[in-house]
């Protein structure tokens, strides 16, 4: 089975991709590379952000690899925080400490609207191709569920009354922003020979 490497060491996105991914390839992450290296990610879109660190992987370890970036982007907020929801209170990264400024920053605002977005950018033998994912939805008035991660808690897709916290992992893939990238990138995979 032909080795793939995901440009990421967050263990939630590789349980989940990895499930998508079964069978097809051997899917590592940064770590089981080598690399232990923060990977760049500087510039102002989503897209421009994977590109940049699948070019780094590819780069520096001359191994066919994707990577993502993915943001929340809150209608009434103007996107934000978009690009930078990993980091939207802090360097320090913390979801509980986004979700909270996020809830304090829509506190008394009715218009809820939000979307999901994944972009990823494939580097297979040198050759570049992207992919990308969204979801709509709302931003939830209070925390629900403990499963997922980063902004699942309060994020639940148009359609549904659950927040993506309060889905099996299955039900989250099938509909989300990462998973609806992921298939277009699993799709494209089964393609090269």
């Amino acid at each position: 089975m032909k080795k793939i490497c995901f440009a990421t060491n967050n263990k939630n996105k590789i349980t989940e991709v990895s499930q998508m991914l079964a069978g097809k390839y051997e899917l590592v992450s940064l770590e089981d590379i080598g690399c232990n290296e923060e990977l760049p990610e500087d510039h102002d879109t989503m897209q421009a952000n994977s590109r940049q660190k699948a070019q780094y992987v590819w780069d520096k370890y001359n191994i066919s690899c994707f990577a993502d970036d993915s943001g929340l982007e809150v209608d009434a907020l103007n996107g934000a925080p978009g690009v930078y929801s990993a980091r939207y209170a802090g360097p320090q990264r913390s979801d509980s400490d986004n979700i909270y400024l996020l809830l304090q920053n829509l506190e008394g605002n009715p218009n809820r609207k939000a979307n999901f977005r994944t972009s990823i950018t494939l580097i297979l033998n040198g050759q570049e191709h992207q992919f990308e994912g969204t979801v709509d939805g709302s931003i939830a008035q209070e925390w629900k569920g403990n499963k997922g991660f980063g902004y699942d808690p309060v994020f639940t897709p148009a359609g549904y009354e659950q927040t993506f916290a309060e889905m099996t992992s299955e039900e989250k893939n099938a509909i989300s922003h990462r998973g609806r990238a992921v298939r277009k990138l699993v799709e494209f995979l089964k393609t090269q020979g």
